[in-house]
C-alpha cells in the first residue's frame, strides 16, 4: 500500500485537531472518523493489522459510554498474523491518538479503546 502524500496526512491531521471553536456532537463524530482513518493508516505504516471490536453499541458498555454516540471504538491489534491483547502493544498508536486530540484507553486500563471525549466523558 502506498502511503499517503505527507503535505495531505499532515492537512488531514491538522482537521482532526483544531479546537477553536465549540463542535456540535454530529461534527465531532465525522471528526472522530477521521481520526480513525489516520490511526488506521499509522496502524498500517507501523505493520500492524486491525479489526473493528466495538464500533457502537446499545447496550454492554459502561452508563454513558461514548460508543453509544460513536465516538469510541474498540480495535483489535495483529502483528505477524498474531493477535496481540495486551494493552501495552497498543501504546505506539495510542500516543498517536492523543497527538491527534483523541482519548486511548491505555490511561485506564482498556488499551484497545481509543475515544474522542464529549461532555466530560473520555
Amino acid at each position: 500500500m502506498e502511503t499517503l502524500n505527507e503535505a495531505v496526512f499532515s492537512r488531514f491531521k491538522a482537521l482532526c485537531t483544531e479546537t477553536d471553536i465549540p463542535i456540535a456532537l454530529r461534527h465531532k463524530q465525522s471528526r472522530f472518523v477521521m481520526m480513525v482513518a489516520l490511526l488506521v493508516i499509522k496502524a498500517t505504516q507501523l505493520g500492524y493489522e486491525l479489526s473493528f471490536g466495538d464500533a457502537w453499541a446499545r447496550t454492554g458498555h459502561m452508563k454513558n459510554s461514548l460508543h453509544y454516540i460513536r465516538l469510541a471504538i474498540d480495535l483489535n491489534l495483529f502483528k505477524g498474523g498474531k493477535y496481540l491483547a495486551d494493552s501495552d502493544a497498543h501504546r505506539e498508536l495510542g500516543e498517536f491518538w492523543e497527538s491527534i486530540g483523541g482519548s486511548w484507553g491505555g490511561r485506564f486500563g482498556d488499551g484497545n479503546h481509543y475515544s474522542l471525549g464529549h461532555g466530560g466523558r473520555r
